[in-house]
């Protein structure tokens, strides 16, 4: 089992948020109202954690190590969303997310196969790393810079912990699992193709609430993570390439096997989906990512 190493790991490095947190160091000349309802808006999406982890209990009922991870991750990434909110009721009371708002982005996944989920999630844990980091350059208050770095790290050790899953699940389902891996591995590295920033929180996950069928669809205000992105923390194509290496970086390491370019994973993936068909049928996975 990996859950009794990790929760040690994890616990060893558990920040508190009374002591760690520099909250006298506050300087109010430093926070505009505009950076104030960023921070609203990730303390509201960091709270999409619960209905994340009600659809990894029930996908992964067969899988008591990982679920009992889930105890965990969902402790700390709830944490984020609180201590998010704890900033703004400090020092902008005005936009602290209402219990009505945070419910809103409750709402059931659909089942889908959890060695995908895996990876999606493996791979939102590198972004997100990536965006908090650049969140925390573009902040000028120091305490929610020190926030944002602190979130960062935390993301960087949860996708390690994914990661241990995903050896793990290699070891066990072989090239079923690199299948499932490198498809999604794919589709997260290819970003700079799509209209959108590819992360569980803007991907469609329940058919019968479209168009509200998506974290960020769900927020007060559904354009805001482009925006921010784009016009705030200015996420561009350098930072984009460095989530895109360590996606390639981790997949290389996986499987085994050097990933320079998207197009040698998919290359993989294809090589990995022809062996499985060959197989036959019940070796199969689902279909094919272009």
């Amino acid at each position: 089992m990996l859950y009794p190493e990790l929760f040690k790991q994890l616990e060893a490095v558990r920040w508190d948020m009374d002591r760690d947190i520099p909250w006298a160091s506050f300087d109010p000349a430093k926070l505009s109202d505009e950076q104030a309802q960023t921070i609203k808006m990730n303390a509201i999406t960091e709270w999409s954690a619960l209905p994340a982890t009600e659809m990894f209990l029930r996908d992964n009922k067969d899988d008591s190590d990982f679920s009992a991870f889930m105890s965990i991750w969902f402790f700390e990434e709830q944490k984020h969303s609180l201590v998010l909110m704890e900033y703004l009721k400090r020092f902008r009371p005005h936009l602290a997310p209402t219990e009505k708002e945070l419910h809103e982005v409750r709402f059931e996944f659909e089942p889908a196969p959890p060695l995908e989920t895996l990876m999606l999630h493996f791979c939102g844990e590198i972004r997100l790393n990536h965006w908090y980091r650049r969140a925390s350059e573009w902040h000028t208050e120091p305490v929610i810079k020190q926030i944002y770095t602190t979130l960062s790290q935390d993301e960087a050790r949860h996708g390690g912990a994914y990661l241990r899953y995903m050896k793990r699940a290699i070891n066990k389902f072989g090239d079923e699992a690199k299948a499932a891996f490198s498809k999604v591995g794919v589709l997260m590295a290819s970003a700079r193709r799509t209209t959108q920033p590819l992360h569980p929180t803007n991907l469609h996950v329940n058919k019968s609430l479209f168009p509200r069928d998506t974290v960020q669809s769900r927020l007060p205000n559904p354009e805001w993570l482009e925006h921010w992105l784009d016009k705030q923390i200015d996420f561009d194509a350098v930072w984009e390439s460095k989530v895109v290496e360590r996606i390639l970086h981790n997949m290389s390491l996986l499987m085994d096997r050097s990933f320079k370019t998207v197009q040698e994973l998919n290359r993989f993936r294809k090589e990995v989906a022809a062996a499985l068909v060959q197989r036959g049928p019940h070796a199969a996975v689902g279909p094919e990512t272009a």
